[in-house]
């Protein structure tokens, strides 16, 4: 199998097992986490930029167009989907959190349309509107709105549309990204560590190497996905974003043990058949393009 393949796997394997490491970590509140996260996510990745000698590559293209408003607005999105992340998966919602990266790809497409200004064919309409109906269902099931995975797919799919439209590459980008968030993350655990409440060198060795591994969790598997996107076709890729919240499904129900009831299979089968309609229409979406560049 091409590397690329082995990339896209380990990096969406990666992601779909973060619930086991943040429940490591229940006891430190989401903020700190998110805000270590952000912090050694930071470190790392200008430490990568300066080894593999791109730090003046890196220093000119921040300058450049909008960059760092593009990046700022990027860095806001992705701060959101990591807290109400990781709240979720140490509050024993890691179902929940399955259901909004399983919903992410049919926001993205929605925005595609309101945003981009792109078509979509009749299936594509199908699968959105099936998965409305599930949210729908869901909302009348819970006796409230799903909010953790639209939160999720809503932040999630907005930062991959800013993403879309934003000019650097994957590390320098990231690398970006958590340079404007780093110094609010910074001040917030100084802060917290101020007043008594900071977990870092005050709650174990092993949580502190926890903590400090938030960076290379983080890091790794964008990269892996990174070198993915550059060897095999997109489309393909995208099949395989699937493990990502199938993983963290089972983990919720058969690790977790969460409750997984009649009314909630409903509602996942629901959005689960509208990702199979978009997934067969983007398959054939891809096919009549191939006959036509063949034709």
């Amino acid at each position: 199998m091409q590397k690329g393949y082995w990339y896209a796997i380990g990096a969406y394997v990666t992601w779909g097992l973060f619930p086991i490491y943040w429940k490591l970590l229940h006891q430190v509140s989401a903020l700190q986490l998110i805000g270590h996260r952000v912090v050694w996510s930071c470190v790392m990745l200008l430490g990568i930029i300066v080894i593999s000698r791109q730090w003046r590559a890196f220093q000119s293209s921040i300058l450049k167009g909008r960059a760092l408003l593009i990046y700022a607005i990027a860095g806001v999105l992705i701060a959101i989907n990591w807290t109400v992340y990781v709240w979720a998966v140490n509050s024993d919602f890691v179902v929940e959190t399955s259901l909004g990266y399983f919903m992410t790809p049919l926001v993205s497409v929605l925005l595609g349309v309101v945003v981009l200004g792109e078509r979509l064919s009749a299936g594509r309409w199908a699968a959105i509107g099936l998965a409305a109906v599930g949210v729908l269902y869901l909302t009348f099931a819970y006796g409230s709105l799903p909010w953790i995975a639209l939160a999720l797919a809503c932040s999630f799919g907005t930062y991959g549309l800013v993403k879309k439209l934003a000019p650097l590459g994957a590390v320098h980008g990231l690398a970006l990204e958590t340079c404007i968030l780093f110094f609010p993350a910074l001040i917030y655990l100084l802060y917290q560590d101020n007043q008594g409440y900071g977990a870092f060198l005050h709650s174990g060795t092993a949580t502190d190497l926890l903590m400090l591994g938030a960076g290379p969790v983080t890091t790794i598997p964008l990269l892996l996905f990174a070198a993915a996107t550059r060897r095999i076709p997109l489309s393909i890729t995208g099949l395989f974003q699937y493990i990502n919240p199938t993983l963290q499904f089972l983990l919720g129900v058969l690790v977790f043990h969460e409750p997984f009831t009649r009314s909630r299979l409903i509602g996942f089968s629901i959005v689960w058949i509208a990702l199979i309609l978009s997934a067969l229409a983007s398959h054939r979406a891809l096919r009549e393009q191939f006959d036509n560049v063949i034709g």
